[in-house]
């Protein structure tokens, strides 16, 4: 890995010595420079996950990835910088379907520094911007949302406020459980295999693109644009637009907006999710 080459990619300048604040400065340019998006399934492809694939996808080509390749490659990241870095395995809440995936549906991990742990994840789609303390399992509060690391029995579940009521009171939505059981890379090929081609995944049944903003987020999503704009100082709640797109505005969109030119045609896809057998 060439560190620099990669930092310039996010946007990093300047010493990155492995502190909070070098922790919380390559995290928050991560996710707002790195797309989250699977369109190497949509366009004939195959995402493999070994790391200077994955460098020279992110990095050399300037494209995105999802969870396993973002986080993958962010994590080698943090290990070259100098951090402690322990690989985990989550189980996402399907938002569409309300059922958890399996084992290693998706990756993620934490960073021990100066006797703290923090939660980093660079790769889900509407995830949290700065690392989360999971020494705490109160609300912590950030620029595009409200989390919560929750734990009950053996599983820490991650939680975002969906909803903020009047009287300043959560509403608190699942978005994935975890233990913090070490992992290794090879242990998430599986399921990297399992959502390029199963019906009851999202990523191969929608082709998907989105990029956190400073005032919200874009995504693509089959044939749709939709752009989420938090609220304003005279607004209470985020809203969201919609448009259907044409194909040439796709292509137009993924390099204006997310800087991503494609290898190859796009099919763009947007159909019904298989819900799987329930996973506890």
């Amino acid at each position: 890995m060439d560190v620099q080459k990669y930092l310039a990619r996010i946007g990093c300048s300047g010493p990155c010595p492995p502190t909070l604040d070098t922790l919380r400065y390559v995290h928050l340019n991560h996710v707002l420079t790195v797309p989250f998006e699977n369109l190497t399934i949509h366009t004939g492809g195959r995402v493999r996950l070994e790391l200077p694939l994955l460098y020279e996808k992110i990095v050399s080509m300037r494209r995105g990835g999802f969870c396993f390749e973002n986080n993958g490659l962010f994590s080698w990241l943090l290990s070259k910088l100098g951090f402690d870095v322990t690989i985990l395995s989550a189980q996402v809440r399907n938002r569409f379907t309300g059922v958890y995936g399996p084992p290693f549906d998706h990756f993620l991990m934490m960073v021990k520094l100066d006797g703290h742990r923090w939660l980093c994840d660079v790769g889900f789609g509407s995830g949290f911007q700065l690392p989360l303390s999971l020494e705490t399992d109160s609300a912590q509060v950030q620029s595009h949302g409200v989390y919560r690391l929750r734990s009950q029995g053996n599983f820490i579940f991650m939680e975002m406020n969906s909803d903020t009521e009047p009287e300043g009171s959560y509403c608190w939505r699942e978005l994935y459980k975890f233990t913090l059981e070490p992992r290794e890379r090879d242990d998430f090929k599986p399921m990297c295999d399992y959502h390029q081609t199963s019906a009851s995944s999202l990523f191969f049944c929608k082709s998907l693109c989105s990029l956190i903003l400073p005032s919200g987020r874009i995504t693509i999503m089959g044939r749709k644009l939709i752009v989420t704009s938090l609220p304003t100082k005279d607004e209470q709640y985020t809203t969201k637009t919609t448009e259907d797109l044409s194909d040439e505005e796709i292509t137009e969109i993924l390099r204006e907006k997310f800087g991503i030119v494609l290898q190859s045609p796009l099919t763009p896809k947007d159909v019904e999710i298989v819900p799987p057998p329930p996973i506890y």
